[in-house]
């Protein structure tokens, strides 16, 4: 017994990469080495330590992947512990991503997660350009969108506009509603980005104002009168933000009061974070079912094993069990994962007049832009420090900024105001200056 191979631990995954198989990708080698260089080199982002973030740093760490971040601005609440499964009763108020990672890496052997606790807005594009893919476990439409230009901010297209493979980010999105739920493999360039099929996601439920300010009926009615109505009376001025705990305590209260005056049961703190943020009760098992098909997926894209995904798939958990795969078309007119907004532009504008020009061009729509090219912060808004290190960079010619090269990308930061609602988003912009050498002059909106 002694000379026998010991079993190894890695003896599921190896069925997977040892052996090869009839629908693998075309680029699988199953081999030792493929495992090995898996573990030692494959990078993967997690956004969000949630419901679904505790699950998909589980099944990822179990999965083989060693080298791991995860990402999430929110502390633990009392409210988080029927469901994110990571945490303890000790831990509410520390910072979810910490608390996740540590508690990963204390179960599974050699994994490193590396933790950040902070806005995903706060890290620059070359924070995101280190990973092999990205994951996503979050419960916001405005957060997905944001990290899908980062990923498709990346991809570059050839001079006849087809997408190069090598520029490709792939992201694994995952997302779940009560008994409900989805996971869909986002290749930029090929297969439709969270933008194209942002129809997808059904508007959010609206109350009529005179029904909130007259006649409240439920606790619903009594947390948007306190949040769209009285908090502009008492803060007028001052924008509501969801995610700052003393502006959901206040209308938590204020919603209490209502209710009060009413006589209408059921306002608490937990449903007037669902109501305010418009989020649907999880379900662990839900969030288990979907993580477990995102790292498969996340695998697949990783090693090659199996053909991924195409390209998105729907769980249904109510009433018995139904699922569905549907192949979604990408929109060759995409603003977020084409070739960028082409914009022509004269040699001698400067970088404040290209950044006034965003506000006003009819496909962009953006406010108060950061401007970076290749890397390099040409203009940065915010923290301060940087704003005033960049400033004298304003009234400089971006074609000078550019390294005087004729025809290039750059990438834009800022608020952009599309259907009377504002939002952060990241947008490629293919600049053209006219009057080069070897540039021909073309008929673009937004030009100088």
């Amino acid at each position: 017994m002694s000379d026998a191979t010991p079993l190894s631990k890695s003896r599921d995954l190896d069925k997977l990469l040892l052996r090869p198989g009839n629908l693998v990708g075309p680029n699988f080698d199953p081999g030792v080495q493929l495992r090995d260089d898996l573990k030692e080199y494959a990078r993967v982002l997690v956004v969000g330590a949630g419901g679904l973030g505790c699950e998909l740093l589980k099944d990822l760490a179990l999965s083989g992947f060693k080298n791991l971040d995860v990402i999430d601005m929110d502390r633990i609440e009392v409210t988080n512990l029927n469901r994110q499964f990571l945490f303890r009763l000790e831990d509410v108020g520390k910072p979810k991503a910490e608390v996740a990672a540590k508690r990963v890496m204390e179960r599974v052997s050699g994994v490193n997660i590396v933790p950040h606790f902070c806005r995903i807005e706060d890290k620059d594009i070359e924070f995101y350009s280190d990973f092999n893919i990205i994951a996503l476990g979050l419960d916001s439409i405005e957060a997905r969108s944001y990290i899908n230009a980062v990923a498709c901010s990346f991809l570059e297209y050839d001079s006849d506009d087809n997408p190069r493979e090598e520029s490709m980010k792939p992201m694994v999105d995952g997302g779940t509603e009560g008994f409900k739920g989805h996971a869909r493999v986002i290749v930029p360039g090929v297969t439709p980005c969270f933008e194209c099929t942002i129809w997808l996601f059904p508007p959010q439920v609206k109350f009529p104002l005179c029904t909130l300010a007259e006649t409240p009926r439920n606790a619903a009615h009594c947390i948007e009168y306190a949040h769209l109505i009285k908090w502009d009376e008492v803060h007028s001025g001052k924008a509501f933000d969801p995610d700052n705990p003393d502006h959901m305590k206040w209308v938590y209260d204020e919603a209490v009061k209502r209710a009060e005056l009413f006589g209408i049961p059921g306002v608490t703190y937990s449903h007037t974070q669902g109501v305010v943020k418009n989020i649907i009760p999880a379900i662990a098992s839900t969030n288990a079912i979907i993580s477990a098909a995102c790292a498969l997926e996340t695998l697949k894209i990783a090693s090659g094993f199996s053909k991924t995904l195409s390209n998105y798939l729907t769980y249904n958990g109510v009433e018995g069990l139904h699922t569905k795969v549907t192949e979604f078309v990408k929109d060759k007119d995409c603003l977020v994962c084409g070739p960028g907004v082409l914009i022509e532009l004269d040699a001698t504008v400067t970088l404040r007049k290209f950044i006034d020009m965003l506000e006003e061009h009819p496909k962009l729509l953006m406010s108060k832009a950061s401007i970076t090219y290749r890397g390099k912060n040409l203009y940065m808004q915010a923290p301060p420090i940087l704003e005033e290190m960049t400033r004298s960079n304003l009234n400089l010619p971006l074609y000078d900024l550019m390294d005087k090269i004729p025809k290039d990308i750059l990438h834009a930061t800022g608020t952009i105001n599309k259907d009377n609602k504002k939002s952060t988003g990241l947008r490629k912009l293919d600049v053209v200056f006219k009057g080069i050498d070897g540039v021909a002059d073309m008929d673009m909106a937004g030009g100088a």
